[in-house]
C-alpha cells in the first residue's frame, strides 16, 4: 500500500494522478473549506466535499455513501478506476485520512490510494506552486465495490464488549475519552465505549503535519498497550480522526483500516 506521498513526489507527477482537496474544518473553526479551495489550491486538483459526499439519509455526520451514489460521485469528477488519487488537505483534523479510507472501503486499488504527507500546510511552507484554476475532466463510467470487512456496526461495537474480538481505539483527546470535556456536537454524554484504548490522533502528527515515522509510530501504539497480534478497529467523534489512526496502523502493518462509521456520534446519544 502506497499510503503516503511527499510533495516533492507529488509535485513531480502533477499530471500523472487525480488529486482531491479532501479538506473539512469543524464547525468551531469558522473555516470554509470550498472557498478557501477556490482562492488557492494545488494544480489539478479538485474539491472532495466529504458532507456532501457522504450518506445524505443518514442523520449521523459524514457516513459512508451508497454504492451507487459512490460510483455516480466519481463519474461526475470524471475519476477512472485505474486513476492513482492522491488526496491532501488544509485541515487540524487531517480530514485526507477519511477520503482515503472511502476510496479503499469502495474497493480503489490500496496501491493507488495516497494521503500527501504534510498536506497543504506543509507544500505551501515550501512555496510550491498554486493555482486558482479548476481543471474540469470528462465524465469517466466509475464502477465500485463495497468492502464491508472495513467498517463496523454499533451492534458489533456493543458484542466486542463482552467478547473482546477486537482492540478498539479511539482517536479522540485525552480529556474527551476520559469525560472530561463535553463533546463539541450538542446531544452527546460524554465518556468512551467501555473496553477501549485512547491514542489521540494528534501523538502521531508533526508540527508540520507529516506523519511520525514507522518506529516512532509503533512506540506509540506499544505504549498504549495496543496488541499487534490481535484485530484493531478504530473510532472517534465523527468516524474523521480515525481515520488517522487507521493510516497510521497500515504504515505499521500494511493492514486496511477497520474504521467504526458512527463512532461517538451514534454510541454517545443521551
Amino acid at each position: 500500500m502506497k499510503n503516503l506521498v511527499s510533495t516533492d513526489w507529488l509535485e513531480k507527477n502533477l499530471d500523472n494522478v487525480r488529486i482531491f482537496d479532501g479538506s473539512w474544518h469543524l464547525p468551531s473553526s469558522k473555516r470554509n473549506a470550498l472557498n478557501e479551495f477556490q482562492l488557492a489550491h494545488i494544480k489539478n486538483s479538485n474539491f472532495f466535499d466529504i458532507d456532501k459526499y457522504s450518506n445524505q439519509e443518514s442523520n449521523l455526520p459524514h457516513m459512508l455513501p451508497k454504492k451507487d451514489h459512490w460510483e455516480e460521485i466519481m463519474s461526475n469528477l470524471g475519476v477512472k478506476n485505474s486513476d492513482h488519487i492522491v488526496i491532501y488537505d488544509n485541515s487540524d483534523v487531517i480530514s485526507s485520512c477519511r477520503v482515503w479510507y472511502t476510496f479503499l472501503y469502495f474497493n480503489h486499488d490500496p496501491n493507488l490510494v495516497s494521503v500527501l504527507d504534510g498536506g497543504f500546510k506543509k507544500w505551501l511552507k515550501e512555496k510550491k506552486e498554486t493555482t486558482r484554476n479548476i481543471k474540469k475532466f470528462k465524465n469517466s463510467s466509475y464502477s465500485a465495490n463495497e468492502n464491508t470487512s472495513l467498517v463496523l456496526n454499533k451492534n458489533q461495537v456493543i458484542a466486542n464488549i463482552e467478547n473482546n474480538s477486537f482492540e478498539l481505539i479511539d482517536a479522540r483527546s485525552k480529556n474527551r475519552f476520559l469525560g472530561l470535556q463535553p463533546e463539541p456536537r450538542e446531544g452527546l454524554k460524554s465518556g468512551n465505549i467501555k473496553g477501549s484504548k485512547n491514542i489521540p490522533f494528534t501523538e502521531l502528527i508533526n508540527s508540520d503535519n507529516t506523519f511520525k515515522n514507522k518506529k516512532e509510530l509503533i512506540d506509540i501504539f506499544q505504549k498504549n498497550k495496543v496488541d499487534p497480534n490481535k484485530k484493531v478497529a478504530f473510532t472517534c467523534g465523527s468516524g474523521l480522526t480515525a481515520c488517522i489512526l487507521g493510516l497510521t496502523n497500515s504504515i505499521i502493518s500494511d493492514r486496511k483500516p477497520v474504521v467504526y462509521d458512527g463512532s461517538w456520534s451514534e454510541y454517545g446519544i443521551k
